[in-house]
């Protein structure tokens, strides 16, 4: 599915707003969402860096896609930076976030993950077991009935 995020600075209202749109038809973009922010809420985000500025515009209404906040997070910051353009659209296809190489962090090696945990200490068999109470099993009631045996006999069908 493509979409297009529009977002604007009202500088009237002191307010940021973005709109969500999808191609719910062949060559159609269709209006999903609008959000308004108060631009001093989203100034102060900027401040703390982009991932702040992710977590303000993410509502239940409108979340994007981790790759497309964080675009949409970097236009907003340039939307409210001294003489920035008053707005930006941001077309995005669904097809990029599956031809995406995700960089993952990097793991522990082999070597630093056995230092940290002894994997006998791991199996240790002296483990003790308080799930064979019978008693437990015992005293369990249910609001199951099982029937009698009123299943038809093959032979009768």
């Amino acid at each position: 599915m493509k979409q297009k995020y529009a977002i604007l600075r009202d500088d009237d209202q002191k307010t940021l707003v973005v709109r969500e749109y999808a191609e719910l038809d062949k060559e159609m973009m269709s209006l999903l969402c609008e959000e308004t922010y108060p631009q001093a809420t989203v100034q102060a985000a900027i401040k703390q860096g982009a991932q702040a500025v992710i977590n303000v515009i993410r509502t239940n209404n409108m979340y994007p896609p981790t790759l497309f906040a964080q675009a949409i997070a970097e236009a907003i910051m340039g939307i409210l930076a001294k003489g920035g353009n008053p707005s930006a659209e941001l077309f995005f296809d669904d097809k990029e976030l599956f031809n995406q190489d995700i960089v993952l962090p990097a793991e522990e090696s082999d070597e630093e993950a056995e230092e940290d945990v002894d994997v006998d200490e791991l199996l240790d068999d002296n483990i003790d077991d308080d799930f064979e109470d019978d008693k437990v099993l015992k005293d369990l009631k249910s609001s199951i009935q099982v029937a009698d045996d009123e299943t038809p006999d093959p032979d009768e069908l």
